[in-house]
């Protein structure tokens, strides 16, 4: 009953920060530190919550040799479903054509170009080499304050190692991490309440400071981009169901609560605590949704994959080039490299589609064009990664053969699904 009169909560929230932005623009735009501030009460849970959950699922499950097996399945499945998104997001922007005849009724300020074209310069495109030196951190300290997730994961991993080699003298400290665990999902609870506030507050500065009049400008791209999320979600939970054998109604009702979090905040921050709570009461086990959910938000980000292959061809097609199919293949291949580990980086899709661009010639128009929409853009792509991620959790349970079914019907039946 909680989560469904949370959800209502949300939804009605929703759907007065869109009324409040239409109509009472001024007033929304200054509610923005109110969203600010639910994202930084999200975020202070997020590492405690982290740590103690995936060293208590890998310390606890005993065997440490699944943990390489976990891993390497894990990544075989991010970069399956990669392509997935690209050839999805490809094929649509070739169906719907997104950029074709909008150069005439979009205007780009010079301000507009400026900010992409300092985009393009920003060092996103790390070697393999240094990608894999910033997953190790110096301090998890500093990995902790700065939100850096897969740094944590690291540090969790073999702080978890250790527990294990210790062997019993280590119980004081996995009893701790037990009531820590417990204590954080207890936090999440009461911060969720703030969520309607949080929400409220972010999609109506949001459409305060943008104006919902817009959108008509750039129906074709908002419309594009969309379908092509939904046919991927449809497409990606259909075959999780029909694999793992689960029920879609019952995965779907699920995800809505996190799922509108992400969409309405446009940070997928805001709902992993409340997300990774959700994987482990359907079943999915602690040290699965504590190492693959926040590795995949630096190597499985589906929505942003999705954006930035129809980014490309928007951005193409607005100028008048016609991509070769060989250049097509060159350019998903690029972003399969280039969209890794940039999750941190403020408009970090722009970021990764204005250096791909440059990187290979083409003009950076397209890409100022996307910066007067991206936030709502962005809602949508936030939702799919966040999704994507709960997905995958699911999927790798299964792999494991580790999904708890018995939990799974539990938890559907106490919540009336």
């Amino acid at each position: 009953m909680q989560n469904i009169k949370l959800t209502k909560f949300i939804l009605i929230s929703l759907i007065l920060g869109i009324c409040t932005g239409i109509a009472f623009p001024y007033f929304a735009v200054k509610l923005a530190p109110l969203a600010m501030m639910f994202l930084n009460m999200v975020k202070m849970i997020i590492a405690p919550l982290l740590f103690a959950t995936l060293v208590i699922g890998i310390a606890g499950h005993g065997d440490i040799k699944s943990l390489g097996k976990i891993g390497f399945k894990t990544i075989i499945y991010f970069e399956v479903v990669t392509v997935a998104a690209l050839i999805i997001g490809l094929g649509i922007g070739h169906f719907t054509q997104p950029g074709a005849g909008l150069s005439n009724v979009v205007n780009v300020s010079t301000a507009s170009l400026d900010a992409v074209n300092a985009m393009s310069q920003t060092g996103t495109h790390a070697s393999l080499m240094q990608i894999v030196m910033d997953i190790f951190p110096s301090s998890v300290v500093k990995s902790m304050a700065d939100g850096n997730l897969l740094q944590i994961v690291v540090f969790s991993l073999f702080f978890a190692l250790a527990i294990c080699a210790v062997g019993q003298k280590a119980k004081p400290i996995m009893d701790f991490l037990n009531s820590l665990s417990e204590v954080m999902f207890k936090f999440t609870e009461y911060v969720m309440w703030f969520a309607p506030v949080g929400v409220f507050s972010a999609i109506a500065s949001t459409i305060g400071s943008s104006g919902i009049g817009i959108l008509k400008n750039y129906v074709k791209i908002v419309f594009s981009l969309y379908f092509a999320l939904i046919v991927f979600l449809i497409f990606i939970i259909l075959v999780v169901c029909y694999v793992v054998k689960i029920p879609f109604k019952g995965l779907i009702k699920t995800l809505k609560d996190p799922a509108l979090l992400a969409f309405s905040t446009a940070s997928s921050e805001a709902a992993l605590p409340r997300a990774m709570e959700q994987m482990e009461k359907f079943g999915v086990p602690k040290n699965i949704v504590g190492f693959v959910m926040p590795t995949g938000y630096t190597f499985n980000l589906d929505g942003s994959t999705l954006y930035l292959s129809m980014a490309v061809l928007f951005a193409t097609q607005l100028v008048g080039i016609d991509l070769s199919l060989k250049h097509q293949l060159i350019i998903m291949f690029a972003l399969m490299f280039t969209s890794k580990g940039v999750a941190g980086v403020p408009r970090a899709s722009l970021v990764v589609l204005a250096g791909t661009l440059s990187s290979l010639g083409y003009p950076l128009i397209g890409v100022a064009i996307l910066l007067g929409i991206d936030q709502v853009l962005d809602m949508g792509r936030t939702t799919v990664n966040l999704v994507g991620n709960c997905i995958a959790t699911i999927f790798i349970a299964k792999w494991e053969n580790e999904f708890d079914y018995e939990k799974m019907n539990n938890y559907l039946k106490s919540n009336d699904i």
